[in-house]
């Protein structure tokens, strides 16, 4: 099988909030068998909700990074390992909440695809979704731990309308978070799907959701040649076009394959790059450094922004 290498791009908007809450952190070192992303939105207003997004990310980064030192071993215990880094998060927002009471509510969403050579694996909890653009067609990966799923079941069967379920008041609401009590659905992938060539995974927040899917996959394939970073840019201004008063946080993080033979022969990529915030209140950030097809992205991360 052809080695690929990965194109990675990430992102933080601002969209119509005062203040980021999410937070993405990717790394995929040059000439490593691995790399991983790890997204994460959190919730609990202006007092804590970017809090337990970087307790999140932190956590999961430090102990995916931690670990793989050894693949080979990581990858025979992906399922033990992602499901253990989870609870070690879910423990320290517990701690945090514990010692900062008026942090009391904080919680977070979570998903994280790691990647061994071909092999995709992942692990998330809550609404944020990742996806696999394959040869026009998009895909939803991870499950949805909100009552939009629910919903759209109900209306599939007929038991609601159209109208009523796409504005039914519960539809945002989650079934699964990080919030440091019992975590009430785990969705991880222990055995391996396997990317080819021309694949784009996508790993969102729920800021996305803005963009229907037919949406996103016209803009993927519209931009299936581009680098990463322009399908970042390209996803960030289709979500701007929609004109949303309400436009909620957005991150991304784009992990686009190609084979390690063709990826040689392009250009290197300057970085770091960064877009700075325009009149919308928006903020993006890319960090990128690119060799011989490689790319190591580093923590993409915005706190407080004025408008």
């Amino acid at each position: 099988m052809a080695e690929l290498s990965f194109d990675v791009a990430t992102a933080l908007s601002l969209g119509a909030r005062e203040r980021q809450e999410d937070t993405v952190v990717a790394d995929f070192p040059l000439g490593a068998p691995m790399g991983f992303a790890v997204l994460s939105d959190g919730m609990g207003g202006h007092s804590c909700g970017d809090v337990a997004s970087g307790i999140v990310a932190t956590e999961l980064f430090s102990e995916l990074n931690l670990l793989s030192g050894a693949p080979e071993e990581m990858e025979r215990n992906i399922g033990p390992v992602l499901q253990e880094a989870v609870e070690a998060a879910n423990g320290c927002i517990q701690l945090y909440e514990q010692q900062n009471p008026d942090a009391s509510g904080m919680g977070a969403t979570l998903v994280a695809p790691v990647i061994f050579g071909t092999r995709l694996y992942w692990v998330s909890v809550g609404d944020s979704p990742l996806y696999l653009w394959r040869a026009g067609r998009l895909y939803r990966l991870n499950e949805d731990h909100s009552y939009a799923a629910q919903i759209d079941l109900m209306q599939a069967r007929g038991l609601m309308d159209a109208d009523e379920a796409q504005n039914h008041p519960d539809r945002s609401a989650l079934i699964s978070v990080l919030a440091g009590a019992e975590i009430a659905k785990v969705d991880c992938r222990a055995e391996p799907m396997t990317l080819k060539a021309g694949d784009i995974v996508l790993a969102a927040s729920d800021g996305l959701h803005t963009l229907a899917d037919d949406r996103v996959a016209e803009v993927l394939q519209e931009n299936a040649k581009a680098t990463g970073q322009e399908i970042v840019a390209a996803l960030l201004a289709a979500v701007r076009a929609e004109g949303c008063p309400e436009q909620d946080n957005l991150s991304l993080c784009v992990i686009k394959a190609g084979l390690r033979a063709e990826a040689q022969e392009a250009k290197p990529v300057s970085a770091p790059q960064s877009i700075a915030p325009r009149a919308s209140g928006e903020v993006v950030q890319i960090d990128r450094r690119a060799h011989r097809g490689t790319v190591r992205t580093i923590v993409s991360l915005t706190r407080k922004v004025g408008k």
